[in-house]
Order: structure tokens, then sequence, then C-alpha cells
């Protein structure tokens, strides 16, 4: 047998007071049902309280300050367009951490790519980079401004602007007033 029904008490003032809600003091799980309702205040309040702990879990994952505030960033945003497909079938906050985890993993792969593929310019060897070759080029400009000194300086400046600067015999002959033939 079962005990008789009682009858309900009415109620006399409103369900919820005229105030807004103080979305700081719900539950996550009140906030989440909120969210896949469409209440943006909801959202953000789930975005704030749980964002430190992105950022920690990010940077205690990826090591790299900057990739760790790219992955927080990209985590969040992901929380905001993936909320809905959270079942409630765990906790939110280990649905959050899944997320935080595939996300920096993500990032981690991308930033390997970028990081370890070789330049073409780094593979070619340098120009100046070998020793016999930058001595030999010392001791032939040494030797060329003996022989640059051992003659006038008119004739020296033409020597330096025919050779250095590849000017035309034109060029020079404007610019030092001086016959094309000499």
């Amino acid at each position: 047998m079962q005990p008789p029904l009682r009858r309900a008490r009415p109620i006399d003032r409103p369900l919820r007071p005229e105030r807004p809600l103080d979305y700081e003091r719900l539950s996550d799980p009140i906030l989440v049902r909120r969210a896949k309702d469409g209440d943006p205040d909801a959202l953000a309040a789930l975005c704030e309280r749980h964002a430190p702990r992105i950022q920690q879990l990010s940077r205690h994952l990826l090591g790299d300050g900057e990739d760790a505030r790219d992955a927080s960033q990209e985590a969040l945003a992901k929380l905001c367009t993936r909320i809905r497909q959270f079942r409630g079938e765990a906790r939110f906050a280990t649905w959050l951490h899944r997320l935080v985890v595939n996300t920096c993993r993500d990032v981690a792969e991308r930033q390997s790519r970028r990081r370890w593929v070789p330049l073409d310019e780094d593979v070619r060897p340098a120009r100046d980079g070998d020793p016999a070759r930058a001595a030999a080029l010392a001791e032939l400009r040494a030797e060329l401004g003996q022989c640059l000194a051992g003659i006038s300086p008119a004739h020296a400046r033409v020597v330096v602007l025919k050779d250095a600067f590849d000017l035309s015999f034109e060029e020079i002959s404007a610019g030092e007033d001086m016959p094309v033939g000499t």
C-alpha cells in the first residue's frame, strides 16, 4: 500500500526573483545547459571560469609560452563552437580537459612541421665561408692597394671606376673631365 498523496502547498512568492542572474555563482552543469540553449552570458562565464586552467594546462603540455597562448585561444574558440557536442556523460571539466589536450597536440604538430622544414637558402654554401678564399682575397686587395699607390691619383681613380664600379669609358671620361682615349 502506498502512502496517501499530500496536497501541494501553494507557493506565495514568485519562483525567481526579479534580479538578474549571477552567472559566477551558477554551477558548471547549469551554465552548460544555458550555453547549449543559446545564452551568451553563460558561455562567457564558462570561458572566464575555465580560462586560467586552460592556459595552465597548455603551458604544461607545450612548454613554450607563445605556443601555449595560441593553444589556449584555440581551445576557448573550440569550446564556444563545440559546446553543443557536450553530451553530459562525463563532467564538463573532463570534457574540456580532453578538448585542451587535443588542441595542444594539434598545435604541437603544426609547430613541429613548421620549425623543421629547411629553407633553400640554409642549404647553400656561404660565398665568404671559405677561410682560404677569404685570405686570398685579402692578399689580393693589399696587392691592389700597393699597385694603385704607385700611380697617379687621377689614373688610380680611373682604374677603380672601371674595375670596381664597372663604369663605361664614356661615363668615366664625363665624370673625370678626360678624353675617352686617355
